[in-house]
């Protein structure tokens, strides 16, 4: 069965409705969509996404969304024309909190079971407790997709990650060095994630030893226009998952004013 899997940090649902997510879901016709940034509430991703569909005579979405303690900030979502077996949001200690930034959907694809996480990572600041926030959330997704991957599963990890792993990610790395995600401390979990417990990043896969393709852009001078960007949203998933994976993209608007989110959708086909 063929699924394609796509990611995009929305930088508020509503606003990206507005400024043509529709349009876009016309043309890339996911069947899992991960969403981060959603910054709505629940009701508001079922009324837009179902009343899309319905004006269109297309298939309900099943929704599944995390919403962060304060209101109006970051919140992730899974949305399916699958019906999801379960899901979780869980992550990390309990006196930490993870909400809005963590959710697990299980799916049942003949006999397997696919796990689809969408998260959302802190952007962090240095110096700042936002930064201490970023570390304590890296470091309980790090233990918790060691789980995930020692059992040897099905599974990706989608999402705005705010970390450029190695000096392909970023554009311009050198003046990036002491910012949060260009961090030595910062990469460093991702080379545990890829290089020690194996997780394999899809996008890096299909574009070995070339800059980017990058999935972000600053607002800030021309930086979309001259593709001064990084790539901080991924597909990492387990080998199993990766072994069946193809036509990754990153669905770059045309133009800067064409954009209705400051990141680029991800999309990966997975046969399984």
């Amino acid at each position: 069965m063929a699924i394609q899997i796509v990611s995009v940090n929305v930088n508020g649902v509503r606003a990206a409705f507005r400024n043509g997510m529709p349009a876009w879901l016309d043309e890339a016709k996911p069947d899992i969509l991960a969403l981060q940034e959603v910054r709505a509430e629940t009701e508001d991703l079922v009324r837009l996404f179902n009343e899309y569909e319905a004006e269109r005579g297309g298939e309900q979405w099943h929704i599944l969304h995390d919403n962060a303690t304060a209101k109006g900030r970051a919140g992730v979502a899974v949305l399916s024309k699958l019906k999801p077996e379960a899901h979780r949001t869980e992550l990390g200690p309990k006196t930490f909190d993870s909400a809005g930034r963590w959710l697990e959907a299980d799916f049942k694809i003949g006999k397997q079971t696919l796990t689809v996480i969408s998260t959302y990572v802190h952007s962090g600041e240095v110096g700042t407790p936002k930064q201490d926030e970023k570390y304590k959330f890296l470091e309980a997704m790090q233990k918790r997709m060691k789980q995930l991957i020692d059992a040897g599963g099905l599974v990706v990890v989608l999402g705005d990650l705010n970390v450029g792993h190695t000096e392909l990610d970023i554009k311009n790395w050198k003046g990036n060095l002491k910012n949060a995600g260009f961090l030595p401390e910062e990469r460093a979990y991702f080379d545990t994630l890829m290089n020690k417990q194996g997780w394999i990043d899809v996008g890096r896969a299909a574009h070995p030893g070339v800059d980017g393709p990058y999935t972000w852009w600053s607002n800030r001078g021309q930086a979309f226009d001259t593709n001064t960007g990084w790539r901080i949203d991924y597909h990492l998933a387990t080998p199993k998952l990766a072994a069946v994976a193809s036509n990754y993209k990153v669905h770059k608007a045309a133009s800067y004013a064409e954009r209705w989110s400051d990141h680029a959708p991800v999309a990966v086909h997975y046969d399984i």
